[in-house]
């Protein structure tokens, strides 16, 4: 599926960060078939979330399961192996070569997308720096994209700050999907590196992972449907 191609209903990725998979299942009603895509994390993932993938994938559901896995090159082939058998759409990696290129060995002939992440969006130059990086957030950013290219890596995920000097260097031969997502007038949490929707699809993002603001809203539903509206917008659709 080309860019172009995606509905602007598809390009919003919902973020389950909920402490149970009882409270991820009432979310899920509530927003019925206003979203299609769901990502699941380490919080739902360690609470006994991972047979969850399955059920949404059952349900025509697409699902992000974002376990950003870093470890020896063998245990990431052989986790990434486990994860594409759960029927998962994406899965995320951290953006380190032998990791990445394990990952993609894992995957196989399997449609499970693998995403390198980038830069964490809580992450900024001074954080880099505390934990012994030389170079700043747009730099390392730009190095392990170009990295994960050339290692057959399917997309990247990074703070949609970012988003504008990536597609520029892989153009549209792969995914940028951008956390750090929120709607004018929510709050910013713990992301240091955020933009609105509108904007983030404008300077180039393919997907958008919203939680917080979903999830904790008073209504989700309709909060999700607004941030569609305003990706449509984006796109001129």
């Amino acid at each position: 599926m080309t860019p172009a191609e995606i509905a602007p209903k598809d390009r919003l990725i919902v973020a389950l960060d909920l402490p149970s998979v009882e409270a991820a299942e009432a979310m899920i009603a509530r927003l019925g078939d206003s979203v299609s895509f769901y990502k699941i994390g380490y919080q739902l993932a360690y609470a006994g979330g991972l047979p969850l993938i399955g059920k949404l994938a059952d349900k025509g559901k697409k699902v992000f399961a974002d376990l950003k896995m870093h470890d020896i090159g063998n245990t990431v082939a052989r986790g990434t192996e486990s994860v594409a058998k759960l029927g998962a759409t994406f899965v995320t990696v951290h953006a380190y070569p032998q990791t990445m290129k394990g990952a993609v060995e894992g995957r196989g002939s399997a449609s499970l997308k693998i995403l390198a992440v980038t830069v964490l969006t809580s992450y900024n130059e001074d954080d880099l720096h505390a934990a012994g990086y030389r170079l700043g957030v747009s730099e390392l950013v730009e190095a392990r994209a170009q990295q994960a290219q050339v290692l057959g890596v399917d997309g990247l995920v990074s703070s949609p700050e970012e988003v504008g000097s990536l597609r520029k260097i892989v153009g549209h031969q792969m995914t940028l999907v951008t956390p750090g997502i929120r709607p004018a007038g929510s709050a910013s949490g713990d992301q240091k590196r955020i933009m609105t929707p509108g904007r983030a699809i404008t300077a180039g993002a393919d997907y958008l992972v919203v939680g917080r603001p979903v999830v904790e809203a008073a209504d989700p539903k309709a909060t999700a449907e607004a941030i569609h509206a305003e990706i449509a917008q984006a796109l001129g659709a």
